[in-house]
C-alpha cells in the first residue's frame, strides 16, 4: 500500500506527517513507523505524526517518537502539524486540536507558529538541575561551554540512571543574557541529541525563570537548529498563557511503497 507523507522541521527538529483522516495509516504497526523515520533506510525523522479527524476540534495529533512507539506531547510536532492542517485546508491561520496531553490553541502569523501549551503547576527545584513537565518530562540543568558539552553521554546517564526505565528528556543550558539561553537537548524515544525541543525549550524557559536566572515572561531559546520563543505567565505558583512561537517548513513530500 502506497502512503503519501510530508517531510517537515521545525528549528531542525524533523517530522513525518501524513493525513490519517480516512484512517487507512495503521497504527498499531510500530515497525513501520520506525521504519519511516530510520535516517539510513527510509524517510528520516525524530518522530511521525497523523492528523485526524476530531468530533469537536479542527483535528486530532498523534505522535509516536522514532523509536516507533507512541510518546507524550511533542511542541515542534505542534507547530508543524498546524502549518500541515492549513496546507491541507483544514483550518486558516487559527487551530484548536487535541494530543495526548489535551487541547491546544495555536495561531500561524506569518512565517511563525505560535502554540499554546498546557499550564505547569509545579517546578521541583533539585541542588544541580530543575525538573518540571510541559506535556513531556524534563530535566533542565545549567552547564558552561554547553558548544564542547558531550551531550549525548551525559543526557543519555542522566535519562537512563536519574530517571531509570520510563525516562526524561535532559536539557542542558548555558545563559546568553538577561533573557536567552543556549539549550541542547537529549531526547528520550530517539535517544539521541535533536537539533531542537520544543517541550524541552518550554520547560527551560520556566526552569530559569523559577531559579531567578531571569525576571522575563518572554524568554528566548537558542537550540542548534534555530531560535524559538517563548512566553508565558506566573499566577501564583503556577505557570499559565505558555506560548511555543518559531517557525514550521514543509520540506517535501513523498510516497512510501
Amino acid at each position: 500500500m502506497s502512503i503519501e507523507f510530508f517531510k517537515y522541521q521545525g528549528t531542525g527538529n524533523d517530522f513525518v506527517l501524513i493525513d490519517n483522516r480516512l484512517e487507512n495509516f495503521n497504527k498499531k504497526n510500530t515497525k513501520l513507523v520506525a521504519a519511516m523515520c530510520d535516517r539510513k533506510f527510509g524517510i528520516g525523522a525524530d518522530g511521525l505524526l497523523l492528523l485526524e479527524n476530531h468530533p469537536e476540534a479542527d483535528f486530532n495529533m498523534v505522535y509516536y517518537n522514532s523509536d516507533g512507539n507512541l510518546s507524550s506531547m511533542c511542541g515542534n510536532g505542534g507547530r508543524c502539524i498546524t502549518h500541515f492542517a492549513m496546507y491541507l485546508g483544514v483550518i486558516k491561520k487559527d487551530a484548536t486540536f487535541e494530543a495526548v496531553d489535551g487541547m491546544h490553541h495555536a495561531t500561524i502569523l506569518n512565517d511563525k507558529i505560535s502554540l499554546g501549551m498546557n499550564d505547569v503547576e509545579k517546578v521541583s527545584v533539585f541542588e544541580e538541575y530543575v525538573f518540571l513537565n510541559t506535556g513531556s518530562p524534563h530535566h533542565v540543568q545549567l552547564v558552561s561551554n554547553l558548544d564542547e558539552f558531550n551531550v549525548f553521554s551525559e543526557g543519555r546517564r542522566i535519562r537512563n540512571e536519574v530517571y531509570g526505565r520510563a525516562g526524561a528528556n535532559v536539557n542542558f543550558v548555558e545563559q546568553v543574557s538577561d533573557n536567552t539561553f543556549k539549550v541542547r537537548t537529549y531526547e528520550r524515544g530517539v535517544e539521541d541529541e535533536t537539533l531542537s525541543c520544543g517541550t524541552g525549550v518550554g520547560a527551560v524557559a520556566i526552569a530559569m525563570f523559577e531559579t531567578g536566572k531571569t525576571v522575563s515572561q518572554s524568554v528566548c531559546l537558542e537550540t542548534p537548529g534555530g531560535t524559538l520563543e517563548v512566553q508565558f505567565q506566573k499566577e501564583g505558583g503556577s505557570y499559565k498563557n505558555i506560548k511555543l512561537i518559531g517557525p514550521a517548513v514543509q520540506v517535501f513530500k513523498g510516497v512510501w511503497e
